[in-house]
């Protein structure tokens, strides 16, 4: 299936969500009452110690997004952002120390040591 500007529903999803981050998303989803329109946000800012910090939230798709179906989840990501994000894995952490999203990014030649900013 090809994608346009309408934002239609794409073939290939650029990253993959683990099964402990769909869970953790799926909760999130329920508890904050969001609608189904809203896809999953995954993108990238300029900012963060390292260059690059991650996006990841609920939102409406927008213009020059494509939009995927990864593990039952609807994710919106901006065409530009792709080149950032491809082939990255997101996970949802749970430990005595450390408890949240975790991006394992191929393409980030090094992170900070909090794993939410990059530099590629």
């Amino acid at each position: 299936m090809e994608n346009t500007n309408d934002n239609v529903l794409t073939a290939t999803a650029p990253i993959r969500l683990t099964p402990g981050a769909v869970e953790q998303l799926t909760l999130i989803r329920q508890q904050e009452n969001i609608p189904e329109e809203y896809g999953l946000r995954v993108g990238v800012k300029g900012g963060g110690c390292s260059g690059f910090t991650y996006i990841l939230g609920f939102d409406l798709p927008q213009e020059g997004d494509d939009m995927f179906e990864v593990s039952g989840i609807k994710v919106l990501m901006n065409r530009a952002h792709a080149i950032y994000l491809l082939g990255m894995e997101i996970d949802f952490v749970n430990g005595l120390d450390n408890r949240g999203f975790k991006f394992n990014n191929p393409n980030a030649s090094s992170t900070c040591g909090c794993g939410t900013s990059f530099t590629a």
